[in-house]
């Protein structure tokens, strides 16, 4: 345990000798505060983009999903794949030329420039959406940051979830997006790093890639099916449509746009695309591989699926290795929850005080500002997965869905169609944060479809359908 202690001891260090170091960089202004200036380096911006994608889902929740349902989870890795690659493909080049044309620093400031909204009415809605989501979301990785801590180190939940959130807290403020960014990129490297080496010794460990497939269906015979054991067409096609429904999310999601924002130019969008897409493959071919791999060696010893990656790295690798594993599942979420605390911060600091409330705010208050915003969240995220951990982590299951339905389909349309009037994106986000509640809440409904995909087609046709109706008013208004 000890070596376990000390290299996760000595990654820890790094991240806060990050903060220190960026610390400086981000003093300049908002716009370095909350978009680096928009000068990173592209690689740096491209593994920043994944590292806050992907949070403690790839390297707890996908390899408990393979552990669970076996090669059948390969549905949600083609979904994560897809949705990525619709991202850089169709969203990343329109947006950072819309936004730089614009100087808009946040997806509620891009929506209220693109549609010359006076009113405030899509900066408000917008912001009003990401600080709920992105709060309670907060709330649950850190929570979860407390039950890894603790377990590993046998200490209590509540002292984890200090250590974790201080950590991220500290180089949050006071690095801004420039230390979010760089920490993004070690931690991506050392996620995608731990899982390639953790499948390469479970390899050899179960006798070479040969027996792979046979000692695991000599476990498990169904765990080698893409149906994952399922019979019938209908839960065929629910176990397919459910994976694939994760990709819907990306276009929604404001951590992962404000990556593309942040690159130099949209002529670097190709090669950020390129070495994201190639992460993308090794790290969620991994974590399913691994999932996969870990079945003869625990199935049966688990109880809970999300606890065999440390498991199984403990079980097959040395000490330092296994520290290097407890390393790459916290940076996993810090990589996310860091990303989710400055886009909270910015809709309040940039979206409500500077644009609402004190337009003549210097920079030097604002990024003040900006850095007591993210103590003030961090610390609401906290008392929330004390007070009411069942709560948070009830409404976070459809965070993600609650996101993409809200700002995906009125983002795609009103950077692909110029019929797109600020009232479409207006219906659409509300139509999409109500369908994604109410369908989750009521069983007959959730247990029929993932409510990403009606809450996403919905406001996609919401969005539409105002669009076309108050065209002539929004002529008129200009």
């Amino acid at each position: 345990m000890s070596t376990v202690l000390i290299v996760f001891l000595l990654y820890l260090i790094g991240m806060v000798v990050a903060g220190i170091v960026t610390a400086r960089l981000a003093s300049k202004s908002l716009d370095d505060f909350i978009l680096g200036g928009k000068k990173m380096l592209t690689p740096v911006i491209a593994l920043s983009e994944k590292g806050t994608d992907m949070s403690a889902w790839l390297l707890i929740g996908l390899p408990g999903q393979a552990f669970k349902m076996g090669i059948g989870a390969i549905w949600a890795g083609i979904g994560v794949w897809v949705g990525s690659l619709f991202n850089w493909l169709v969203i990343a080049t329109p947006l950072r030329r819309l936004t730089g044309k614009y100087n808009a620093l946040t997806i509620p400031d891009y929506f209220e420039s693109r549609f010359g909204d006076s009113s405030h009415l899509l900066r408000i809605t917008a912001s009003i959406l990401i600080v709920f989501f992105f709060t309670l979301y907060v709330s649950a990785q850190v929570v979860g940051a407390g039950k890894i801590l603790a377990a590993t180190f046998d200490i209590n939940q509540v002292v984890g979830m200090v250590i974790g959130l201080s950590i991220i807290l500290f180089y949050t403020m006071m690095g801004g997006f420039i230390a979010e960014t760089w920490t993004d990129f070690f931690q991506g490297l050392i996620m995608v790093t731990a899982l390639i080496l953790m499948c390469i010794v479970g390899v050899i460990s179960i006798g070479g890639l040969g027996n792979v497939f046979s000692r695991i269906s000599a476990v498990d015979p169904k765990a080698a099916l893409l149906s994952a054991g399922e019979s019938g067409t209908a839960l065929y096609l629910g176990l397919i449509l459910g994976g694939l429904a994760i990709g819907f999310g990306y276009a929604g999601q404001p951590h992962i746009l404000m990556r593309y924002m942040a690159l130099r130019s949209e002529k670097e969008v190709k090669k950020a695309m390129i070495i994201a897409m190639t992460w993308t493959t090794f790290a969620v071919a991994g974590a399913i591989f691994l999932g996969f791999l870990a079945i003869p060696f625990l199935r049966g010893e688990i109880a809970d699926p999300e606890h065999i990656t440390l498991a199984f790295a403990a079980k097959i690798l040395p000490g330092w290795l296994v520290g290097l594993v407890l390393a790459a599942a916290t940076a996993a979420m810090m990589s996310t929850v860091d990303s989710q605390l400055l886009v909270t911060t910015s809709a309040i600091t940039e979206d409500i005080y500077r644009k609402l409330i004190n337009p003549d705010a210097t920079q030097k208050l604002l990024v003040r500002l900006a850095r007591i915003f993210t103590v003030v969240v961090a610390i609401i995220a906290f008392f929330l997965g004390l007070r009411a951990e069942r709560l948070v982590y009830w409404l976070v299951l459809y965070a993600w869905g609650g996101l993409a339905a809200s700002f995906g389909p009125p983002l795609i349309l009103s950077l692909l169609w110029k019929g797109t009037t600020k009232y479409g994106v207006f219906a659409g986000m509300v139509v999409g944060a109500i369908t994604i509640v109410v369908w989750y809440n009521v069983p007959i409904l959730k247990n029929f479809l993932y409510e990403l995909i009606p809450g996403f087609f919905l406001s996609l046709i919401a969005t539409w359908l105002v669009s076309l109706f108050t065209a002539a008013e929004q002529r008129r208004t200009k």
